[in-house]
């Protein structure tokens, strides 16, 4: 009986070996291919700390001190208030835009709703980004140290001129459509802030 010249011959052990081999390249391959592309859908530690909230310790800024700290990518202004700017903010209502913070292009959290837009009187946190064409202004500027500010303490944005109060309200004719955004933020000490976290303990 003749045999079947198509029947598969034996497999040797050298070819059965490059055969387990390349599979397992391959397969390895496949896993380190695919490791960047799941990787791809968990946020990285710099983008999770880019959201992350940010503890400022205002103890050390002195009375009509403003410094500027980051949050989102984003300049935040800590002001502390002397008795004089808090006055200064008082008097600015009849010539603002939204004296009581009610439009909603940048709503203001319910505890900065306020005539002073802060939980602290002496402390006033906000974004310090044009609500207008996202510019930064300038200040704080005392009051009749600049034309466009005319008799008022605040902020100037001097590209298109829109100014702020002390407390970022917005004044009235301007370009600015609301007022500087007030961030979400609580109180861990007296002089402790956590911007980015409103939550309740």
């Amino acid at each position: 009986m003749s045999s079947d010249s198509t029947a598969p011959g034996p497999v040797n052990s050298d070819r059965r070996t490059a055969i387990a081999v390349t599979a397992a390249v391959g397969g390895a391959g496949a896993v380190a291919a695919a490791v960047p592309f799941v990787a791809s859908f968990t946020p990285s530690e710099r983008a999770r700390a880019a959201g992350a909230p940010v503890q400022i310790d205002m103890a050390s800024l002195a009375p009509g001190e403003m410094r500027t700290y980051e949050w989102r990518g984003k300049p935040v202004w800590v002001l502390r208030r002397t008795p004089e700017m808090i006055e200064a903010v008082k008097k600015t209502t009849s010539d603002l835009a939204d004296p009581e913070s009610r439009r909603t292009a940048y709503p203001t959290p319910e505890y900065a709703r306020n005539e002073l837009r802060s939980i602290k009187p002496e402390f006033f946190i906000a974004v310090g980004i044009c609500s207008h064409l996202g510019c930064s202004p300038v200040g704080p500027l005392a009051a009749g140290s600049n034309a466009t500010l005319g008799p008022h303490a605040g902020f100037l944005c001097p590209c298109h001129g829109s100014t702020f109060d002390l407390a970022g309200r917005v004044f009235k004719n301007k370009p600015a459509p609301d007022n500087l955004e007030v961030p979400p933020h609580k109180y861990l000490s007296e002089t402790v802030v956590l911007v980015g976290d409103d939550s309740k303990a």
